[in-house]
């Protein structure tokens, strides 16, 4: 080759390298893993932590809608697609126990709670009319539709991913009612040789997503609030033929450890005591599965059930493979306040005195962070069992002490409350608000609430209206969406949020009181309130403009309603904690007091923390640092799902959630 044809295809190859090394310092390069969001929380571990950090501190403000789906496509439709990008952003209740359809939508409508899962640049979600979607991640175009016949309805908070095995491709499964159903990842068609046409029978429904570990598909149980009924046991089954491996006792039977803990016989026929949280976490290095045990039925009596009621409340460890039991640790002593596991711990190795402790962290309704051992089940820094009030109500058995954490020393929710320092005032909301919540306060005879746990007070027919205040309440603390982690410094991060219940324990009224958390029990009390047999409320009051028109329900306490708060598990202490949430009725000065919601953040290697959540209808990004919050974007829905973070086949790093029946994307210009 002469010098004159040699010089210009040096020049073009030292071109093509020089382009090459800028876009490689432009976006880092990353596997397929670090690419990818292949389960609900991410990873076995449930940190929702990407470490991808194309998106970081620095430019995270300049993020915009890339693409969105609709959710609501009529079922059968074909062809899919994403709408367009919106261009730039705008700066800027959960479900218990597995809710029904009707709380979700239709029975056959999209989940609101859908958190999709990305593997090699396609992201799988269940999606309206029963159907499950498989979208191209850079551009949310459809690849593949699977409609699931005519009698069968899913109402799964997402979908779980199999890599596959010799023959056997890689498969996406999900709970459909009382069913486990397996598609092939590549077609959507139903997998063969797994139960029938990819279905089995699993007898109790469960709306979560199936954690896998090896070949083993394990799942929680949704079998209703009744005292006596369906047990709550959780299940594994061989992903490659659906063929049942392993149930778990949660109740333990006689003989089992744990059993001594139900007296009187309470254990016979009980159910609830079931894992209804949207997802369970693993140690994979050990095999380790950590199961989130609910509270026992009924939710509020539990003179049936005279004990601690074990496994209830509890995290339960066991054998990912063998259902093998292993140790347990119970938040909750014979709960009486509906204060269930809503959310598996989170798993994070932590820095003691020079040496890695592999550890977890669990915190639901309660707002007590217990940080544990993972291998032991021993706190790390310590739990004291502390005495508490035993209540009035005939019949009943009390639990005399229940368990605090030593660190971290408060709980991140309220749960005490004295109207001098407490009650909402004037200048927190306006005038007409509080004097709505003197209101309530004075038709309930006042509110009694003596700290945590707070046992009812038990109310007599005719006698003066007397009514408890508990907090956080049933709905507060961290909820379903549960806590998410920061692998490299043990950071943890929860969106926390106040909640109250208002009520009293009363005589039974047949066909009147809360008849689901009474069937099929010859129970003698149910819950009751001035607003008559049924279900407590809250204590909440309406905000009304100058027409006299409501605006929404604001709790009677002072703010913050609801904050975002990063731990430090290496120490127990609190690194920042900011309110999360606007409440726009509110006047200017006065909107930052936070608001409910129960989905949880997720966070990345560019130092942000996303979340949702909020009833203002944003999705925003914090520092990871510092708490201070950098990017808002208002949605067309609520953001009540868990956002994720991925890389699609072009490079290009996004950040996605679902807002009420859209699936929105964003990404850098």
């Amino acid at each position: 080759m002469s010098g004159r044809l040699l010089k210009p295809l040096l020049i073009a190859v030292l071109s093509t390298l020089i382009v090459a090394v800028v876009v490689a310092r432009q976006r880092p390069a990353s596997s397929p893993d670090e690419s990818d969001w292949r389960m609900y929380s991410r990873d076995a571990s449930g940190s929702r932590f990407s470490p991808l950090a194309d998106i970081n501190t620095g430019n995270v403000s300049q993020l915009t809608q890339a693409w969105s789906v609709q959710l609501t496509a009529p079922a059968g439709r074909r062809g899919g697609g994403a709408a367009p990008a919106a261009g730039a952003a705008g700066r800027g209740a959960g479900a218990g126990r597995g809710a029904a359809a009707a709380d979700e939508g239709d029975a056959a409508g999209s989940n609101p709670q859908v958190t999709p899962i990305v593997v090699a640049g396609v992201m799988y979600l269940p999606a309206r009319g029963n159907q499950v979607l498989a979208l191209d991640a850079d551009s949310g175009k459809e690849i593949w539709r699977y409609q699931m016949p005519p009698t069968v309805t899913t109402t799964a908070r997402g979908v779980a991913y199999w890599p596959g095995e010799g023959n056997i491709g890689a498969r996406i499964l999900l709970t459909a009612g009382p069913r486990l159903l397996a598609l092939d990842a590549q077609t959507g068609r139903p997998s063969e040789g797994f139960g029938r046409d990819g279905y089995i029978e699993i007898t109790v429904p469960w709306n979560g997503v199936p954690a896998i570990y090896k070949h083993v598909a394990i799942l929680g149980t949704y079998p209703g609030e009744v005292p006596l009924g369906a047990p709550g046991d959780t299940r594994a089954f061989d992903v490659r033929t659906g063929k049942k491996l392993w149930q778990f006792q949660n109740v333990p039977l006689p003989g089992q450890p744990g059993h001594e803990t139900w007296l009187d016989y309470g254990w016979r026929g009980r159910s609830g005591t079931n894992v209804w949280a949207f997802y369970m976490t693993i140690d994979a290095e050990r095999g380790i599965l950590y199961m989130p045990v609910s509270s026992p039925a009924a939710n509020y009596w539990g003179g049936d059930r005279p004990g601690n009621n074990l496994f209830g409340n509890s995290i339960v460890a066991v054998n990912a493979e063998t259902g093998k039991y292993l140790w347990h640790f119970q938040t909750v002593h014979h709960d009486l306040w509906d204060f269930d596991m809503p959310s598996p711990p989170v798993l994070v190795d932590i820095n003691q005195n020079g040496r890695r402790v592999p550890a977890l962290a669990s915190i639901g309704k309660t707002g007590y962070m217990f940080i544990l051992n993972r291998v032991t089940g021993k706190p790390i820094f310590g739990v004291e069992e502390r005495p508490v009030l035993k209540g009035e109500v005939p019949g009943e058995w009390y639990s005399p002490t229940q368990p605090f954490p030593v660190k971290p020393a408060r709980p991140f929710a309220r749960v005490d409350f004295d109207k001098a320092r407490d009650m909402v005032r004037p200048e927190d909301t306006t005038p007409q608000h509080v004097a709505e919540c003197q209101a309530l306060w004075d038709k309930s005879g006042g509110f009694e609430n003596k700290g945590p746990y707070t046992p009812w007070v038990f109310h007599e027919d005719g006698a003066p209206p007397r009514s408890s205040v508990q907090f956080p309440g049933a709905g507060g603390g961290v909820n379903w969406g549960g806590p998410a982690a920061d692998p490299r410094s043990g950071m943890v991060f929860i969106n926390a949020h106040d909640s109250s219940l208002v009520g009293w324990m009363e005589r039974k009224k047949p066909g009147l009181n809360y008849g689901r958390n009474t069937e099929g029990s010859t129970q003698p009390y149910d819950r009751g309130s001035v607003n008559g047999p049924g279900p407590y409320f809250n204590f909440t009051a309406p905000l009304k403009d100058d027409s006299g028109r409501t605006l929404a329900n604001l709790p009677c306490w002072r703010p913050p309603w609801a904050k975002l708060v990063a731990v430090d598990a290496n120490t127990g202490e609190v690194a920042w904690e900011v309110p999360l949430g606007l409440t726009e009725g509110l006047p200017e000065g006065k909107r930052l007091t936070g608001n409910s919601g129960s989905a949880g953040p997720s966070v990345t290697a560019g130092g942000l923390v996303f979340v949702g959540a909020t009833t203002d209808r944003r999705l925003r990004a914090f520092d990871m640092k510092t708490g201070k919050e950098l990017w808002s974007s208002q949605m067309q829905g609520q953001v009540n799902a868990n956002p994720m973070v991925y890389r699609g086949k072009s490079g290009r790093q996004f950040v996605a959630t679902v807002a009420t029946d859209s699936l929105v994307a964003f990404a850098l210009p």
